[in-house]
This record gives C-alpha cells, structure tokens and sequence, in this order.
C-alpha cells in the first residue's frame, strides 16, 4: 500500500492555500471550498482540508484496492475504526482508523 495522500487540516484554507503554492512551488490542481490539492514533483499529493480536525493534525492516506477489506485486516489487527468508508467525491471513498497509540491512519480508494 502506497503512500500516495497527506491531508492537512486547516482553517484558514485561502491563507493556507497561499502558504501550500509557495512552499510546495505549484498551484492547486483541484480548488474546491472542501478541498484543496497539490501534486507536487516527486511528491505524494498534499491536501488541505478546512473541515478536519486540526488538533489531530495531518492524516497520511494509504491508497487501497479495496478498503472494506483493508480496514477490515487492519480492524483485525488492533485499530480503531475513527470514520467509516464513506465517498468524499466522484466515487472516491476514505476512511480513518487509529492505531494502538492514538495515531490517526487514512485509507483512500479511488473512483472506480
């Protein structure tokens, strides 16, 4: 499983927006009000997301073939599930899950 997705949550998303560009030296490919996202070169994509939990702080996505059974293996193996399956846009569906510290970890499948 692939690291392919960090989701950042913020705020302020038009300051954070600005702050992400510069940094990352690449405009948004997606500008929506609920997401933001970058690919940078030789990156894995960067969002920002101004309705997560930004005491949390960013959540690493795994991308998965199949994330009902990937959360399932990784419920069976001793994580919480945090937030069910559930689409986020177009088809794409994620899902959170915290591990035996507390750590939160994104699953990601894309759009069939």
């Amino acid at each position: 499983m692939p690291i392919r997705t960090i989701t950042v949550p913020v705020k302020d998303l038009d300051a954070a927006k600005a702050l992400y560009a510069e940094l990352l030296a690449t405009p948004p490919y997606v500008d929506q009000p609920y997401y933001v996202g970058f690919r940078p070169q030789g990156g894995p994509e960067l969002g920002l997301d101004p309705h997560g939990d930004v005491a949390a702080g960013p959540v690493v996505y795994w991308h998965v073939e199949d994330i009902a059974a990937a959360l399932a293996t990784l419920v069976a193996a001793g994580a919480t599930e945090e937030r069910a399956v559930h689409d986020v846009g177009g088809g794409a569906l994620t899902a959170t899950v915290r591990d035996a510290d507390g750590n939160l970890l994104g699953l990601f499948q894309s759009a069939p």
